[in-house]
């Protein structure tokens, strides 16, 4: 399988505007000098992939085995290396959750989507440690919070 995306960049700054083979638009910027700020930059949008991937997987598996959602957030924070090329040197991903949400559904589905079936975790774990968290607030307003799994260069824990 291939995949492909198809990119015009602004030869006076660093403004990338990306097609996919679909044709959603992906706009990218640098922060400034070199670049205006006027997207998200690239970094930005590897967390938000990041996110949008694990969402993707929870909340279908979290629909499949019964479980009501009445809401459903994602941070994602990424800590960075302090000389060039800053790469990640961590990253932690926390599902925020509310609703009719059994604990422990919510947290296999998190290890599935850590584990097993995000594509994104999987490639930003070649490199660099990712925790993999939640809050939940159930419908009788018991909350809960634990860490899942961490996974990495070094491999994969679920705790």
């Amino acid at each position: 399988m291939s995949e492909s995306i198809h990119a015009i960049v602004d030869p006076t700054g660093c403004r990338t505007e990306a097609r996919t083979p679909k044709g959603q638009p992906i706009t990218l910027d640098a922060d400034p000098p070199e670049g205006r700020d006027s997207a998200a930059g690239p970094k930005e949008t590897v967390l938000a992939a990041l996110a949008g991937c694990a969402a993707a997987d929870v909340a279908s598996i979290l629909r499949k085995k019964r479980q009501s959602a009445a809401t459903y957030e994602i941070d994602v924070r990424g800590e960075s290396a302090g000389e060039h090329p800053r790469v990640f040197t961590a990253i932690t991903i926390e599902h925020q959750v509310t609703g009719e949400v059994e604990p422990e559904a919510l947290r296999r589905s998190i290890e599935l989507s850590a584990t097993r079936y995000c594509p994104v975790n999987a490639m930003l774990s070649a490199s660099v440690e990712i925790e993999h968290r939640y809050r939940l607030t159930a419908a009788d307003g018991s909350e809960h919070a634990a860490l899942v799994a961490r996974t990495g260069p070094s491999g994969t824990r679920v705790e």
